[in-house]
């Protein structure tokens, strides 16, 4: 058995985009949060080192609503109470005027690289 508690955790910030991750065996969680005006291709293309997101997300969206955008110009929102999976190759923002948080789960390291 297993326990770790998110708010325990110090946030990894990158501009207006922050993130929690508790790592369990097999699986991480993490919190991330999306401020107002945030942008993957603003804040963290430069720390993933590519155009778009090429990671797969599995979350849950808690508060707010995200904008996502794809490469083939495919968009969707997701808003409070809605899970969410996104294949790689994607942008995303916060649409509105609050942030956007979601609880993500991924098979262990492999969020970002550090």
């Amino acid at each position: 058995m297993q326990k770790a508690t998110l708010a325990d955790i110090d946030s990894d910030v990158h501009g207006l985009i922050s993130k929690r991750t508790a790592e369990l065996e097999g699986v991480a969680v993490t919190e991330v949060t999306f401020g107002v005006g945030a942008r993957w291709s603003s804040d963290l293309k430069g720390y993933a080192g590519t155009d778009l997101c090429e990671l797969p997300h599995v979350a849950y969206v808690l508060t707010g609503t995200l904008g996502v955008g794809m490469a083939d110009g495919a968009q969707e929102t997701f808003s409070q109470g809605d899970v969410m999976l996104l294949p790689p190759g994607h942008d995303a923002w916060t649409v509105g005027d609050q942030p956007c948080s979601f609880v993500e789960f991924s098979r262990g390291n492999d969020y970002y690289a550090s």
